[in-house]
């Protein structure tokens, strides 16, 4: 199709184009090998698998129901821009090889499969895009593009560069896309009606009254500004958001293995050479976390969910990732040439108080479509603060040294067996051949409230049978308030000192009624040489229900109606959602959900070590957002799993006046039993 003139001008533009782009790409390579530990490749065909498959169902963009329509459009466009890649090629052939044409319509109903599908994917990628535009610059949900006052953002944010940046793709990929499908209208105006083609067949009467020379023009000018096009895009592609097209793949394929979605990844203090603990720039992020800036949509669905950000706080995640994105963006080469950068991530990226608003809830993880993990950044900006800068709010100090001295944040030097008395609770020495360990945690052993729960889940454990003990005075704080606070030196010293307990006692199985003792124990001590089975107390329960070992009956004193909160560190961290659901059922209670459940629940505000220290200023409370939620449902109880989400939501109930009682779900099974 292409005169031997034009076939030299492809080619040598082509050559240019993929130089700057190698170029650019080479860039982005060595900028990621700059950062720390290293990207997974293990277990490949798996990791495969997963990419591809999230990549070609975009699951993980649909998952945000408030954001349905959008996803839906979003599919288009991905399943539309990914089939181009075959037709940009046989377009390619077509213009170097004139006979190239007939040689695929001889391919006979497959050949009009594929015209069929280019049709109907160049209208979905036109419309999509088309949306995507009015929706940045003129619908009123526009403002999900946007960010609070407070927000922490790059210069250049500020001033409009991403909605620039975003518009000129936008109009490449119009202009690409466009001139491609008026050019099939061209082919169809010179040679008649195509039922391969019905979008192009309705459109081909705009040229039916052009000459022949004319058709032949167009479809050389359509042909030039589609591919041509293409070829002077893609050197400006790595500097692009859009570069999310190639590298989000490559994000879920080479993400680290976790045990779940919110395992830290250990900090090696044994190697003298090591000088920095923790991120304080963003060359001191690890690989994937580099991977993660060039990842990012900026879709902002990870605000969306952020409880720091839902409340007011100066948290974005979304803002910390484009923050990197246009640190990096602003010295790439220099970047990539081995510069130190000049700033640091606190105060540049991300504001001092934001870092200390995150309560590590893995909701922006979780709901993040191009597979990006900010609470991590965010956790290993604080263990710099901690470790490196020793910068610590005032408030945890407090809580470090009681973990440190006397083996819980409360600072309490008293036993941690004061909740069992006159209960005849045996420990591990009394009770060696036990079948399951409890172990109870601190808020058990110091928090009133949480005794009764205890207390309450030892009457289960009595009338189920169950032969357990626990360790009593052997037992301390798993750390987790350290290690979600920065202080990983602390933790890991109270991880191996656990182990060690943990492994002299040798548990067949230990149930604990804490989340994070759960998270910990279960998720994170194997890092330190401690592999156990963990369950939660509602999973224990549930198995204790499903084997007829727990007869109950209905008490009429009980309120009528129940909302279950989940736990971030239950169901969301760990996918514990339905056991809980299926104990409280079982006791007969009507369940009511609250809008956010499951694994959109919305956090309680103690987490990330929140609970040690006050919290951020913003606009409203954590815990009375999410107490008014449950409220609003109508229920009279509000049920947790945790001991932490318990005294929460007794402060909210507190501050708010009226609302649902807090009840722990052992404690509605416990007043059911029957003697």
């Amino acid at each position: 199709m292409l005169t031997p003139v034009e076939q030299i001008a492809f080619i040598i533009l082509a050559l240019l184009a993929v130089g700057a782009t190698y170029s650019g790409f080479r860039e982005v390579y060595l900028i990621v090998n700059r950062g720390s530990g290293h990207l997974y490749w293990n277990r490949l065909p798996a990791r495969l698998w997963r990419a591809l498959t999230v990549y070609v169902t975009q699951s993980t963009t649909l998952k945000m129901q408030r954001r349905f329509i959008t996803s839906l459009f979003h599919l288009g466009v991905v399943w539309g821009f990914t089939f181009y890649f075959l037709v940009n090629v046989l377009d390619v052939i077509r213009g170097f090889d004139e006979t190239f044409t007939e040689t695929l319509a001889s391919g006979g109903l497959l050949y009009d499969l594929y015209r069929l599908v280019a049709d109907l994917l160049s209208v979905a990628v036109l419309v999509g895009v088309t949306y995507f535009i009015v929706r940045r610059f003129w619908l009123p949900n526009r403002k999900e593009l946007k960010y609070h006052d407070n927000i922490l953002l790059h210069p250049k944010v500020k001033t409009g560069s991403v909605d620039r940046d975003s518009l000129i793709v936008a109009v490449f990929i119009l202009l690409h896309v466009g001139a491609r499908f008026l050019g099939e209208a061209v082919h169809i105006a010179a040679t008649g009606t195509d039922l391969s083609s019905p979008f192009a067949t309705i459109v081909a009467p705009l040229f039916s009254g052009t000459s022949q020379g004319g058709l032949l023009f167009y479809e050389h000018l359509f042909w030039w500004v589609a591919l041509g096009g293409i070829l002077l895009f893609i050197p400006y592609f790595p500097y692009t958001k859009h570069v999310h097209l190639i590298i989000a793949p490559l994000n879920f394929l080479t993400r680290p293995d976790r045990t779940s979605l919110g395992e830290l990844v250990p900090l090696d203090f044994e190697d003298e050479t090591v000088e920095q603990f923790g991120v304080n720039k963003l060359e001191h992020l690890s690989k994937t976390q580099l991977v993660d800036a060039f990842s990012c949509i900026m879709c902002n669905r990870c605000q969306d969910v952020c409880p720091a950000y839902t409340t007011g706080k100066e948290l974005s995640p979304s803002a910390l990732e484009i923050n990197k994105r246009y640190m990096i963006r602003d010295n790439m080469t220099a970047l990539a040439n081995g510069v130190e950068s000049e700033f640091s991530l606190m105060g540049y990226a991300i504001s001092h108080s934001a870092v200390w608003a995150c309560t590590a809830c893995g909701a922006c993880i979780d709901i993040c479509p191009v597979g990006n993990e900010p609470m991590f950044d965010i956790l290993d900006i604080r263990r710099d603060a901690v470790l490196t800068q020793g910068d610590i709010p005032q408030e945890l100090q407090p809580a470090f040294n009681g973990m440190e001295r006397q083996g819980n944040p409360w600072q309490i030097a008293e036993s941690r067996v004061t909740w069992a008395e006159g209960l005849d609770v045996p420990t591990v020495e009394e009770n060696p051949d036990y079948d399951v360990l409890y172990w109870t945690g601190c808020a058990v052993s110091y928090d009133e409230r949480a005794k009764q729960t205890a207390r309450a889940f030892v009457k289960v454990l009595r009338a189920a049978g169950v032969n357990f003990a626990i360790l009593g005075e052997s037992e301390s704080c798993t750390g987790d308030v350290a290690r979600r606070a920065g202080n990983e030196y602390l933790y890991n010293e109270m991880a191996l000192a656990n182990v060690e307990t943990l492994n002299a006692a040798a548990p067949k199985r230990i149930v604990v009624t804490c989340p994070h003792c759960y998270h910990n124990i279960g998720r994170e001590y194997h890092q330190f040489g401690g592999n156990y089975e963990v369950v939660h107390h509602t999973e224990l329960i549930e198995e204790l229900i499903q084997t007829g070992k727990l007869p109950m009956y209905a008490n009429p004193n009980m309120a009528s109606n129940v909302t279950f909160h989940d736990p971030c560190y239950l169901g969301r961290h760990n996918d514990v959602i339905e056991e809980p659901r299926t104990v409280i059922k079982a006791a007969g209670a009507p369940l009511i959900e609250m809008p956010r459940t499951k694994r959109n629940s919305y956090c309680c505000g103690a987490g990330g070590a929140q609970f040690w220290k006050e919290e951020e200023h913003g606009e409203k409370a954590v815990n009375v957002e999410r107490y008014k939620e449950a409220a609003a449902t109508g229920a009279q109880t509000l049920a947790v799993g945790c001991p932490f989400c318990m005294q929460m939501f007794e402060t909210a109930k507190s501050s708010v006046g009226e609302g649902p009682e807090i009840r722990d779900v052992v404690e509605i099974i416990a007043e059911r039993l029957t003697d």
